[in-house]
């Protein structure tokens, strides 16, 4: 990787690594994802009924934050709203979307900061990029002189490994972050279709 990263310079390789192969959204370079950037998702997409917002019990509030966390799995969610159901019933439609509402919101917001996260990131990744291309021009040019300067050469050899090593590190850790915005997408779909079960005829 290293050694055709020298050939081709880091911000081509970002876009050939492994799990990054470029962004889908090609308009925008500083995505670094294959995941295409979607920066708002539509509540009503995932929600088929008209929602008249109005304030929630405690206990609706609770679940709303409950089916919020990611660590709550699927399963324990829909538990959740089985129990929060059986205890509060009869529920009805609007109780039911303003919970999916509250839930969305709160997947949305953390989505779009992730979204934002990602694309400082990304940016850091190509500073850091330009930085050791700057670092192997001036070391060739060192080389190419007639007294070379060893020392200088030295500490760049060692700063352009140091900076390499991060790169590769950092690149690595963005396959998984990609992901994350898809997952809080899938996760608010699954939670609507958890609350849809109870939907009254």
């Amino acid at each position: 990787m290293r050694a055709a990263c020298h050939a081709l310079g880091l911000a081509l390789c970002l876009t050939q690594a492994p799990g990054i192969a470029g962004a889908a959204d090609f308009s925008d370079p500083d995505w670094p994802c294959i995941q295409r950037k979607v920066e708002n998702l539509s509540a009503s997409l995932m929600w088929p009924a008209p929602v008249t917002r109005m304030p929630l019990t405690p206990a609706a509030n609770d679940l709303v934050a409950t089916l919020s966390l990611r660590r709550v799995t699927l399963e324990e969610a829909e538990a959740h709203v089985r129990a929060f159901v059986e205890k509060t019933a009869p529920v009805d439609g609007q109780l039911l979307g303003n919970i999916f509402h509250g839930v969305f919101e709160n997947l949305a917001d953390n989505r779009q900061r992730l979204i934002a996260g990602i694309t400082r990131y990304s940016r850091s990744q190509i500073a850091l990029s330009s930085r050791i291309d700057g670092s192997r021009v001036e070391m060739a040019k060192l080389t190419g002189e007639t007294k070379p300067d060893f020392d200088r050469i030295d500490k760049l050899e060692e700063q352009m490994d140091w900076d390499e090593r991060i790169y590769r590190d950092r690149s690595q850790a963005l396959t998984y972050v990609c992901e994350t915005p898809v997952l809080l997408e899938k996760r608010a779909y699954a939670i609507a279709q958890i609350l849809l079960k109870h939907m009254p005829h």
